[in-house]
């Protein structure tokens, strides 16, 4: 006989705890508000299809600090419907592929509450969400009814995919006297780095997929929009739709109704917000660099075309719909840095250069960023720039270090504030030439919650004079980091930029990572004009696929202080980190192509600590693959030394011969005694 759903009195079971605790709750179509209200409306079904969204049971909390929390809860009335976890142990909400289950979306209850906190993530302003599943069954034999609850939390620290809050047998955490002591709780909850690198491979593999649709949409569907269009779309899209809390609304969808009428259109509208965006005064975003950005973007958003209503709806209001459908829950959701990058790598691929300028221009990983920053010596008082700075990864990575450097020393909350707010507007500089990729860096500093550093649309080998420019035009920006990634296209492949930025620095320390012939005489007269004033630290060898994509390309990483020419008797570091621990695959149908198999983690952290102390920090790297030597300062090709191979035999080598040799005569006296055997016929 079928087992037969007990959800009906699961919901009475759940509601009656919710009325002894005298809480307001709303059920299936009613929501404590609108916005939740359209945000599950404008959300993709449980089943795959568009909006519809309706949460069993759904409330809104207000904790002591004045936040408000969004509960959501799904009812089941199975067993063995509570929640399904892929292998990791994760809300199996999405499959390797990145793609959505919903069977597991629509049959269990964990999973559907997960999947409607989701969708407050994406289209509202909440940044924290308590997802509910309760299921139960009755007893056979008893009658009597069992139920189990899964609690989770579904935020921007866990990038939406939910964590596990802890066991409950009711419903009395959310009751007044309990809720404040249960949010303390969700709050403290912390994420292992191995889950959380699991879980940003999770969402890489989301964006990856969401990032190539909504190319192929854009410019199968879409016509009469240039390359640069689409890249204008985009920034302008994330920058109307962030809003700043009780300052600027978001803009929805709904905002946008393709009128004809000059002022209202749709490109009116989404330029406006984005003024009010760059205004706003907690920014102090420089009045010459907000006419930039909106000059740079009306453009293409006022043009007659892009307006002009056809069916009622006009093209520019169908690509804001698709990107914000497509996009807005990742940079809703605090993805930051990996979001931006491969929002950089796919949009780079829409500008239509050639073959050899894309692979002149790819991004840096995450984690390579990261390792820069740390050899270039970051801290909290860093001045750090980057004069061919992309998309903004290496200067994200560099004040992600400089605010974790000044949240461990730093122990006044004023002071704390402070210090990250001259950090953001202050320390970081970057220039990047082209206008198109320029709007991308201006997009990842937004993300990050920053859009008064100073990205500027500069030449940096031509007339750039090493100011501050907009914040403090007649002001010199005291650089004592450099981290780069150049054009390899560039003069002595990118070390043209090297030789500038170091010059134009007193002191300090530099890290670049560049095409392995910059060390080995293609840029014999800029790195002898370096030495003269910099001091070659290390040169360490990275892994041959280390750029997924860009196979084949040997990149070295060459550390430097600046201010200190170099000596024929200087001590260079020579580190072969061709085995760095991580192990890659370039398959596009690939669910992850970056594993962790061998202390990578580890291996990154060493690394950094031999270039500054040397061999007695190796633990994880083999000793054979570091080598203290020297260069000729006067040569500016011997960069890329190998540790020497040592060819004399040991006394070990000695006893291995003679161990072979013996066991050799051994096996051959055997097989003589066996043949003579068998030529006396012996059985």
């Amino acid at each position: 006989m079928a087992q037969q759903s007990v959800e009906p009195q699961i919901a009475d079971l759940a509601h009656g705890w919710l009325k002894q605790y005298k809480l307001e709750y709303h059920i299936e179509q009613d929501a404590p508000n609108d916005e939740i209200k359209n945000a599950l409306h404008e959300y993709e079904s449980k089943q795959g299809g568009s909006g519809g969204n309706r949460p069993d049971c759904n409330l809104l909390l207000q904790d002591s600090q004045g936040e408000w929390w969004p509960v959501l809860i799904e009812y089941k009335g199975y067993k063995d419907k509570l929640v399904k976890l892929d292998k990791e142990g994760q809300v199996a909400n999405r499959n390797t592929k990145g793609n959505p289950e919903y069977k597991n979306i629509s049959q269990y209850a964990v999973n559907g509450a997960v999947h409607y906190a989701n969708a407050l993530l994406h289209y509202t302003a909440y940044e924290h969400v308590i997802a509910i599943g309760i299921t139960g069954y009755k007893d056979s034999a008893t009658l009597e009814l069992h139920h189990e609850l899964g609690v989770y939390y579904v935020g921007k620290s866990n990038f939406g995919v939910g964590q596990r809050i802890g066991d409950y047998t009711d419903l009395s955490f959310l009751a007044p006297k309990h809720f404040e002591s249960f949010i303390e709780k969700v709050r403290n909850l912390s994420i292992d780095p191995d889950e959380l690198e699991k879980l940003k491979q999770h969402r890489e593999q989301e964006i990856n997929a969401s990032l190539v649709k909504l190319n192929n949409e854009i410019f199968k569907e879409e016509k009469g929009l240039l390359e640069k269009d689409r890249i204008y779309l985009v920034a302008a899209t994330i920058i109307a739709t962030l809003g700043v809390p009780n300052k600027v609304k978001p803009l929805e969808k709904s905002d946008l109704r393709s009128s004809q009428e000059l002022g209202s259109r749709d490109g009116d509208i989404i330029t406006q917000k984005i003024k009010n965006f760059l205004a706003d005064e907690d920014k102090r975003i420089p009045a010459d660099k907000q006419s930039l950005i909106v000059r740079t973007l009306e453009n293409t958003l006022t043009n007659e075309n892009i307006n002009r209503a056809e069916n009622g709806e006009s093209q520019l209001k169908r690509v804001f719909v698709k990107i914000y459908d497509d996009l807005g829950m990742y940079y809703k959701i605090g993805l930051t840095t990996d979001f931006t990058g491969r929002l950089f790598n796919e949009m780079y691929q829409w500008l239509g250069y050639t073959k050899d300028k894309l692979n002149d221009v790819v991004l840096t990983p995450s984690y390579v960023a990261t390792l820069l920053v740390r050899l270039a010596r970051v801290n909290r008082n860093s001045y750090v720039w980057d004069f061919a700075t992309g998309s903004a990864g290496l200067l994200v990575a560099a004040m992600n270090e400089m605010l974790v450097d000044a949240k461990a020393n730093i122990h006044s909350p004023e002071a704390l504030a402070r210090k990250e707010a001259e950090i953001k507007a202050n320390q970081l500089l970057g220039l990047e030439i082209l206008t198109d990729i320029y709007m991308l860096a201006i997009i990842n500093m937004i993300l990050m919650g920053d859009g008064r550093s100073n990205i500027l649309n500069q030449d940096s080998l031509n007339g750039y004079s090493g100011n501050y420019l907009y914040s403090k035009p007649n002001e010199y920006f005291p650089a004592d980091a450099f981290v780069l990634n150049p054009p390899y296209s560039a003069p002595g492949n990118g070390m043209v930029f090297v030789e500038r930025a170091l010059s134009m620095m007193c002191h300090g320390y530099a890290a670049i990572i560049i095409q392995n012939s910059a060390g080995s005489g293609k840029a014999v007269d800029y790195n002898k004009r370096i030495l003269q004033h910099s001091t070659l630290l290390a040169s360490i060898k990275m892994p041959l696929d280390l750029f997924i994509g860009k196979s084949n390309v040997q990149t070295y990483i060459y550390v430097f202080r600046v201010g200190e020419a170099h000596k024929s008797d200087d001590i260079v570091r020579f580190i072969d980190f061709s085995n760095d621990g991580y192990t890659r695959t370039n398959r596009k149908k690939a669910s992850i192509n970056l594993r962790d198999t061998n202390h990578a983690r580890e291996r990154y952290k060493e690394v950094v600590d031999i270039v500054r102390i040397g061999k007695s920090a190796i633990k994880y790297i083999d000793p054979k693959n570091f080598y203290e030597g020297h260069i000729d300062p006067t040569k500016g090709d011997d960069w890329n030394q190998s540790a020497p191979v040592d060819t004399r035999p040991t006394l070990s080598d000695f006893r291995r011969t003679v161990a072979d040799y013996l066991a050799w005569e051994v096996s051959n006296l055997l097989k003589n005694k066996k043949d003579e055997e068998d030529g006396l016929g012996k059985f």
